[in-house]
């Protein structure tokens, strides 16, 4: 009865042939779109310049690039020569042209990618910190005022902007004297930076863009508080040691040629620094003299000794000093020549205010249009030199400051 049921349930040879013919019209059906869609994968191919190579599973993420070398290879072919391989348009061609920073445009963040090759980032090393050495405020509020003795002469009388003693008789009338006060002003100036940068770069450059660009940021924050410190206007930003009303500029010497530094002028600017301070000042320079620096000598009869020399010699690592006090070269000094070439800078006489660290914050909704996120960072500050004026020594012809430049030789 079993085998009788088993053999009636089975589908006779009408139905099984119509069962074929069904799936063999499936099967063609199949084949039809699969075609399909390799046609549009190399229309896709074709119009991006890709060779089929590009498209095996292991060179995803590499847009073709065989390695690190034909990457560097095709980056320098186009640069030099502006030979451009199909891979390489292809890959410029990637992503359309951003607002921010990309991976379109190599200066523009194209040259982090591809990441599978390597995640480390090349940069430059510059040390443009001047605020450490500053005396530095931290305000809650927006600004400072800071109380100051108003001296600008020892002479009796001017002292401490007027107290005064005398020698007097036994019994004889005291006579009475006061100090002078002015204060110092300072109110935060607002620093700025942002940068926009496309999801694409982001997912892509394989290191943590965030941190990445706020260490950038962080840099060019002290920079930018570097420049201000010495050529800041006081307009909108601080007011630098060049624009001080306490500024000594020391004159060039009779007869001497333009772009030159000559040994009597680092013997006068020395001269000019306020003995107090001399402890504590530092040369700022702008590298471009350090062949005059070298070329320092002073005379002896018919010969001379060099002026200016690393500690032990020439052979020894340069971490130079001039009349005993640290050789800075730093950005923010003119070329040889100019104001501001060489200074002589005591920068604890010189006030900052900020309001903490640096604000950083970033955001996806800012460019989200363009699939981009934005990164921003926001530091206030200000700065001045509390000094009003050079000061008059008690005996003596020549003004002292905490801050000495040599005049423009033209």
């Amino acid at each position: 009865m079993a085998d009788t049921a088993q053999t009636a349930s089975r589908p006779g040879s009408a139905e099984l042939v119509a069962e074929l013919r069904s799936l063999r019209a499936e099967i063609n059906d199949l084949k039809t779109k699969s075609a399909t869609i390799e046609d549009g994968l190399g229309g896709v191919t074709k119009a991006l310049s890709v060779p089929a190579t590009a498209r095996d599973p292991q060179e995803e993420g590499r847009f073709g690039f065989k390695s690190l070398g034909h990457f560097c290879h095709d980056v320098r072919a186009s640069a030099i020569s502006q030979e451009v391989s199909p891979v390489f348009k292809a890959w410029q061609d990637y992503v359309a042209k951003a607002s921010g920073a990309n991976e379109l445009v190599g200066s523009e963040g194209g040259f982090l990618v591809p990441p599978s090759f390597s995640s480390e980032l090349l940069k430059r090393t510059y040390d443009n910190d001047l605020l450490s050495k500053t005396r530095s405020y931290t305000t809650s509020g927006n600004d400072m005022s800071i109380p100051a003795i108003d001296e600008t002469s020892r002479a009796d009388g001017s002292r401490f902007g007027g107290v005064r003693m005398y020698w007097e008789a036994e019994a004889a009338q005291y006579t009475g004297t006061k100090p002078a006060y002015n204060k110092v002003e300072l109110k935060l100036k607002k620093l700025t930076g942002m940068v926009h940068v496309t999801d694409e770069l982001i997912a892509d450059s394989g290191m943590a863009m965030e941190g990445h660009l706020f260490d950038l940021f962080a840099s060019e924050t002290a920079f930018k508080i570097g420049d201000a410190i010495v050529n800041g206007t006081g307009a909108g930003m601080p007011q630098g040691v060049l624009n001080s009303p306490a500024l000594v500029s020391v004159s060039k010497e009779t007869g001497q040629a333009a772009a030159t530094l000559l040994f009597e002028n680092i013997n006068k600017m020395w001269q000019r620094m306020y003995a107090p301070s001399r402890m504590s000042a530092v040369w700022l320079i702008n590298q471009d003299i350090e062949a005059a620096l070298d070329g320092l000598a002073v005379t002896v009869g018919t010969g001379g000794l060099p002026a200016y020399l690393p500690p032990g010699g020439l052979s020894e690592k340069p971490y130079a000093t001039l009349k005993g006090r640290p050789v800075i070269p730093v950005e923010f000094c003119a070329t040889l020549g100019t104001v501001g070439d060489i200074l002589l800078l005591d920068l604890s006489q010189y006030l900052t205010l900020k309001k903490g660290e640096a604000q950083q914050a970033s955001s996806i909704h800012f460019k989200f249009d363009t699939g981009e996120q934005s990164f921003r960072i926001t530091f206030r500050a200000d700065g001045r030199g509390w000094w009003t004026a050079p000061l008059t020594p008690f005996k003596g012809s020549n003004t002292l400051s905490p801050f000495v430049a040599l005049s423009t030789r033209a």
